[in-house]
This record gives structure tokens, C-alpha cells and sequence, in this order.
């Protein structure tokens, strides 16, 4: 194929510093850019980075730059651009204006390039979640027009208008010698594009209203994502001190109902803090938490009660937040609570409110790291009492979050994140709801496209 015609929500390049988890984004970031390091389902895999090792018992990581490498003006990427890629990021923040957690995570790290070709993170304690973390950074260089087009990966913008269209030409690798990205914030105009022949492949076709009906005029991809579906749980006062409350309202909520009545079928229920895809997962003994209003009452009589309880949601982000929101209120009512909706109608704000731990008693949010190290670091563990802890203090999850961060080898550091994930379902400090299935839709007779975990569109491989 020579020109391939993507229909986004999005078009648009970040400040190079800000990381998200929008598809679109993604997708754009993914064809330019390049990581420094690869995520593959919860472990690191080369990227800009070809080799590393630890030394001192994982205090000292040594990466090599890969061989070659190159920004698309033909300068050479060098050690050097990822130290001040991370000295960068270490000051960012993110889309609310908040400031990332990355600081925190470096803080004590001395990052360095001894030559360019070698970059050295040396840490005071065992740092191998730095493996984790460099999976999120994707260096880049400013044009004159201040923008992060100038990557390191198969694809070089050639022309960008934001919020409308970019395009995007083939430097290296296999793939369409051009991409065209057209923007089209609404779902059902996206698939209207496929279906007139606007578009060769448009994403997240899981946003249309009401029931996506598969049709065999278009070919089609779908894959869950990486996202959890959440509601935060106050840990700090009210009913949802208690264990027993918090394994109760879990237990109201019929996830597999809430799939089929609000996501028509496009979700999969949650198990523990993270999706299937994340690092320790492959080991962790864990089923989503079944509904049993009975087994509910029961606990929550233990737990003194079930009260009143403010729930707070807002209008968006995440999708379907307010049905969502209607259809758990009505499910924890039905164990006893009387439950008051606080709708949020400025989503930035709400965001902002919940990092001060205005939630109320429960508050829908979403998840959206692909690091274990990081969801337990900034949102469970009471170590650091990070922006988005809501004051879950569990001495057996303390402990076993302490051995994971002390891990070194991949086999290790899995199953001590597996033992994280196993207690966190049997003490959920969330009320664990589910991950989205996203959607990709193809002319038929496309072939080698593809979306994965993370709803970011794969050509080839």
C-alpha cells in the first residue's frame, strides 16, 4: 500500500514531556517516536536502548544506545539526549497541570553519560522499576515551529495541522510509504468515513452510541485495554475504613451486568488494581470479585452498617463515567446504602480535587499506567501518601510492595508484583470495576493492521 488514511479522535503531538494514555496519541507518538525502552506486556524489551545490566545488586544500570540510531534529520541520538530527556521530564506535568510523579521516582537517581553511547542511572537502593519508567519516555528533538516532530521512528511528519490532520512519511521499516491521520472527534463520523471510503482504518470505534454492530463490511480488531475502570474508595474516613465495607461494595456491584448494559459487551471485568497485560499478572492467583449482594449485607452489618454515602463522578474520563456511576449507585443501594450523586461538571478540576483527596466516599476515576511499580507507588502504597492515595494502610500490602521494589531479575520482580496483585484482591483498597475493549475498524482486504493492550495501532508484526 502507498498511502494508508487513519480516521483519530486526536491529532496531536504532546509537549514531549507529557505522557498520556490517549489512543490517538499514542498511535501518532508510537509512528514517530521511538521509547527508550519497549513495554511487552509488563516487562521491558529494547528500543532506543538496545542492551542494559545491573551491577551493586541493581543500584547501578548501565544501557547501551543502539547502534545507528538516528533523529530524522540524520543527527545521531546519542546518551546525552536521553539525560536531558529525563532532566526535562523530572520538572514536567501532566494534562491537569499537575506535576508527574517522575520526580519522586528519580529523586535520589544520578543519571549520567559517561560517552554517547552509554547512559548510567545509579541509585542509593535496588532501582529495577527504572526499567518500568524509561518504557514511558520517548525522546524527541523541537522544530522551529516548537514542535515534537523530529523522532527516531519509522515514520517522519512531513506536514501538521493540529486537531486536523498530519502527515507522515516512511523512513524506515516495513508499512504504507505514507499515512495520512485525519481528525474526527466523533465516533459514528469515523465510521461513517470508513463506510464511504474517507478512511482506510479508523479507532476507537467502542465510543459510537449504543450497540456497535460488527457488520461484514468492515474488517475489524478489537483488544482490552491496559485502562482500569475504577472507583476510589475514601480509606482515611467513613464506612470504607474498614476492610470488610470495601470487600462489600465490591461484592454488590454485578461487573459482568455493568459490561453488558453500559459497554454493550466491550469491557472485561477487573480482578485487582491492574489489567491482564500488566507485570505480574501472569503469575497472580486472582479472579474478579463475584457479585453476592447476600455475602455484602453480611459484611457490612459486621462493619457497622452500610450508611450514607456521597459518590462523585464526572460527566467524562472516563467514558460513560455518569452510567456508570448511575448503574453502581443503584448496586450499592440494593445492599443497603443510601447513596448521593455529586456530579462534576469540569473535568480538570475534578481530577485536581481528587490528588487532594476530595472524593467524597467513593469517586469514579480511571487507571491508567502500564507499570505495576508505578499504580502501587502513586496510588496504594502509604509510604510516600503520593497525589493519588486515598489512604489505604495495609502492613501486609506494605510489606509486599517493600520485597517487589527490592526486586531485581524479571523472575523475581514478577512474582513478588504477583504476591502485590493477590493481597490487593483479597483487600481491595478500590471498588475494581473493569478494562475497556477498544475497537479498530478496516477497509476489507486490509491486511497487517492491527491494535494492541494499550488501544495504539500496530502496522504489521
Amino acid at each position: 500500500m502507498t498511502t494508508l488514511t487513519i480516521a483519530l479522535e486526536k491529532v496531536a503531538f504532546l509537549p514531549p514531556t507529557r505522557v498520556t494514555d490517549d489512543t490517538s496519541v499514542l498511535t501518532l507518538k508510537n509512528l514517530v517516536l521511538e521509547p527508550l525502552l519497549r513495554w511487552d506486556r509488563g516487562f521491558a524489551r529494547p528500543a532506543l536502548l538496545a542492551s542494559w545490566s545491573a551491577t551493586d545488586g541493581g543500584r547501578v544500570w548501565t544501557f547501551k544506545v543502539r547502534e545507528g540510531a538516528r533523529f530524522h534529520d540524520g543527527r545521531p541520538f546519542v546518551a546525552g539526549d536521553a539525560v536531558a530527556f529525563v532532566d526535562a521530564i523530572r520538572e514536567s506535568v501532566d494534562t491537569f497541570g499537575m506535576k508527574w510523579s517522575y520526580a519522586r521516582y528519580l529523586r535520589d537517581a544520578v543519571v549520567s553519560a559517561p560517552d554517547d553511547s552509554t547512559l548510567v542511572v545509579t541509585n542509593p537502593e535496588p532501582f529495577a522499576d527504572i526499567l518500568d519508567i524509561f518504557c514511558e519516555f520517548y525522546p524527541c528533538r523541537l522544530t522551529e515551529a516548537d514542535e515534537p516532530l523530529l523522532g527516531t521512528g519509522p515514520y517522519r511528519v512531513t506536514a501538521y495541522a493540529p486537531n486536523a490532520r498530519a502527515e507522515l512519511a516512511r523512513l524506515s521499516g516495513a508499512g504504507p510509504e505514507r499515512i495520512v491521520a485525519l481528525c474526527e472527534p466523533k465516533a459514528e463520523a469515523r465510521l461513517a468515513m470508513l463506510r464511504g471510503g474517507g478512511a482506510d482504518a479508523a479507532l476507537n470505534l467502542e465510543r459510537v452510541e449504543g450497540p456497535l454492530a460488527f457488520s461484514p463490511d468492515i474488517a475489524w480488531s478489537r483488544s482490552a485495554n491496559t485502562l482500569s475502570v475504577m472507583f476510589y474508595l475514601n480509606c482515611s474516613q467513613g464506612v470504607f475504613r474498614s476492610a470488610e465495607a470495601r470487600l462489600a461494595a465490591n461484592l454488590a456491584v454485578d461487573k459482568d451486568r455493568l459490561i453488558r448494559d453500559v459497554f454493550d459487551g466491550l469491557a472485561i471485568p477487573a480482578a485487582t488494581i491492574v489489567s491482564p497485560f500488566h507485570l505480574g499478572m501472569g503469575r497472580a492467583r486472582v479472579a474478579p470479585i463475584p457479585h453476592d449482594p447476600d455475602r455484602a449485607r453480611a459484611l457490612l452489618d459486621r462493619a457497622g452498617g452500610p450508611g450514607t454515602l456521597t459518590l462523585r463522578t464526572p460527566t467524562h474520563m472516563p467514558e460513560r463515567s455518569p452510567a456508570i456511576s448511575a448503574f453502581v449507585a443503584e448496586s450499592l443501594a440494593n445492599v443497603g446504602f443510601t447513596v448521593q450523586t455529586d456530579l462534576v461538571l469540569d473535568r480538570p478540576d475534578y481530577a485536581r480535587q481528587i490528588g487532594a483527596k476530595r472524593i467524597g466516599d467513593l469517586a469514579i476515576f480511571d487507571s491508567s499506567p502500564q507499570s505495576t511499580f508505578r499504580v502501587l507507588d502513586d496510588k496504594i502504597t502509604s509510604r510516600h501518601k503520593a497525589v493519588w492515595w486515598q489512604g489505604y494502610d495495609d502492613a501486609r500490602a506494605e510489606a509486599l510492595i517493600a520485597t517487589a521494589n527490592a526486586a531485581v531479575p524479571d523472575a523475581d520482580r514478577e512474582r513478588a508484583y504477583a504476591r502485590c496483585l493477590e493481597r490487593l484482591n483479597e483487600d481491595p483498597p478500590w471498588l475494581y470495576l473493569l478494562h475497556p475493549v477498544e475497537v479498530l475498524g478496516m477497509r476489507p482486504g486490509l491486511g497487517g493492521l492491527s491494535i494492541d493492550c494499550k488501544g495504539t495501532l500496530v502496522i504489521g508484526g
